[in-house]
């Protein structure tokens, strides 16, 4: 079975083409196994055993088909998996309860189809119908759009934190060198004494 996914025109078709394809292939199961005369005049029971039991088989194989292309279909649509595998399962029961209908059911009288069998056909068509109509938004993430709505975050920061400080830098004083001229040497009292002041003569 194919691995790539499909879009709604394609799942479309193909389901089409696959009821299509059920449809002609149960129709020769009946006409290959006991035909449609034998169908006709035959009492329900073990008489049609074989060709409930073929029918089951071709059914069956269509549900895994079905099951494919839904399981492709829902990757594409990044659809819920529970809507999947009730697709698959639901349409499994409806082919074991088709196959055990048409070796139970009594053509001679006008009910031909169990109403639960109704329900569980609608059951299945709108899970279909589900898995057609997904679509998630384009380029869109679950996250993205409900980080909107977070008001427990930080304050974003300003959009231009360059400019700002470089403008901060450009204002500030710029510091003068410290002045290095030296200052003259002051006595205690404030004169200088003179030269030999203090010394004896001999």
């Amino acid at each position: 079975m194919s691995t790539s996914n499909i879009g709604r025109l394609r799942f479309f078709l193909y389901s089409l083409g696959l009821s299509l394809a059920e449809g002609i292939a149960i129709v020769l199961c009946i006409a290959v196994t006991i035909g449609f005369t034998g169908l006709i005049n035959s009492s329900p029971g073990p008489s049609r055993q074989g060709m409930a039991g073929v029918v089951l088989i071709v059914s069956l194989v269509f549900v895994a088909l079905r099951g494919n292309f839904a399981w492709r279909r829902s990757r594409d649509a990044a659809g819920p998996a529970w809507i999947l595998w009730s697709y698959i399962v639901f349409s499994a029961i409806y082919a074991f309860l088709q196959a055990g209908v048409i070796m139970t059911i009594d053509l001679h009288r006008p009910e031909h189809v169990p109403g639960g069998m109704n329900l569980l056909g609608l059951a299945i068509f709108g899970l279909w119908v589900v898995i057609l109509w997904a679509k998630p938004v384009a380029g869109s993430d679950i996250n993205e759009l409900t980080s909107v709505f977070d008001f427990d975050g930080t304050i974003p920061a300003s959009p231009r934190p360059s400019r700002m400080a470089a403008g901060a830098v450009a204002s500030a004083p710029r510091a003068t060198a410290p002045a290095t001229r030296s200052a003259p040497a002051i006595q205690p009292f404030g004169r200088p004494r003179p030269a030999g002041f203090g010394k004896r003569g001999l």
